[in-house]
């Protein structure tokens, strides 16, 4: 018996390409409920930071995936495939549609390509190499992967500690280069019938431009006050943690700790949100949507989503 997969549709995009705005206004149309496809959204009490819906946007939209653990707790791509088809199916028995925002592509990819048999991950074998990074440094690891995984070390920032580490991890437990496992790996089914649409900026300026906006917004917010106030509530938080490595905070951590100045700051956090988008574009051409607009070319731009969302539903 073939079970159908449930239908969702899927607006991608960089940093600061207008997503949520998009997505806000196909609600003014749709009866959708929109699910995060962002990887700093499920944090609890990060919220400017991570440029998280107001309470009144998701008052007048239902959201999913916002505010689902705490800083110092941690979510994978398999929980996020899981609970993303466990919503699909909710959100379509409501009579509603699920409008999939963001750009978290591992966690797209996981849905839609399926889920790598990577090792689990080994306690002692992170442990020597948490004690290799504090004896050498992280340029030291980096070194190691380049070696053993140049092909993944290829891929990585250098200062990607999560990720170097995992990387080494796996080749340790295996004797196998992670990007040989990703490489032999057999694409699975997919686990929902998605439409893709890519919001990619044809000017990478005006996109630059758009990121530091947003971030002097965010400080003119309260973002440091925020994280200082994240580190009275959450006393064992740490700038190694996964929330902690959303853009901008570990820079704002390493200002509170007097590490670096102001200013130095919030030159690096905007440096950091430009290599993310720069990353995230880099997988949204490999993913070969389906669809793709410019976010900031505005003629058209609503009405042609709006038509793919109708036929795509239809």
């Amino acid at each position: 018996m073939v079970t159908s997969l449930p239908k969702v549709f899927a607006l991608l995009g960089p940093t600061a390409s207008g997503k949520t705005s998009l997505a806000l206004n196909l609600a003014a149309q749709f009866p959708v409920e929109i699910i995060s496809l962002d990887s700093a959204l499920i944090y609890r009490d990060m919220n400017i930071g991570t440029a998280k819906p107001t309470d009144a946007e998701q008052q007048a939209v239902p959201h999913h995936l916002i505010d689902i653990i705490s800083p110092l707790e941690s979510y994978s791509a398999a929980q996020f495939v899981s609970d993303c088809v466990r919503l699909a199916e909710e959100i379509h028995s409501r009579g509603h549609l699920p409008l999939l925002v963001g750009g978290t592509m591992m966690y797209y990819h996981a849905l839609t390509q399926g889920l790598s048999s990577l090792p689990e991950a080994n306690p002692h074998i992170r442990a020597e190499l948490e004690k290799l990074k504090q004896q050498h440094g992280m340029d030291y690891l980096y070194t190691l992967l380049q070696k053993i995984d140049p092909i993944t070390a290829a891929r990585l920032p250098a200062g990607d500690s999560q990720r170097i580490e995992r990387a080494l991890e796996i080749y340790h437990i295996t004797g196998i280069p992670m990007s040989t496992h990703l490489a032999n790996q057999q694409n699975q089914q997919p686990s929902v019938d998605v439409c893709t649409l890519a919001l990619l900026p044809a000017d990478r300026a005006h996109l630059r431009i758009q990121i530091a906006t947003r971030f002097h917004t965010m400080l003119a917010q309260g973002f440091v006050e925020e994280v200082q106030a994240l580190r009275l509530q959450y006393p064992d938080l740490h700038s190694d943690l996964p929330s902690m490595r959303c853009v901008g905070y570990r820079q704002a951590f390493d200002y509170l700790n007097g590490i670096s100045d102001y200013d130095t700051f919030v030159e690096r956090s905007i440096v950091a949100t430009r290599q993310l988008a720069k990353r995230q574009l880099t997988w949204l051409r490999k993913l070969n949507p389906q669809h793709m607009l410019d976010p900031f070319n505005p003629a058209g731009l609503f009405e042609q989503t709006a038509h793919l969302m109708q036929q795509f539903f239809s």
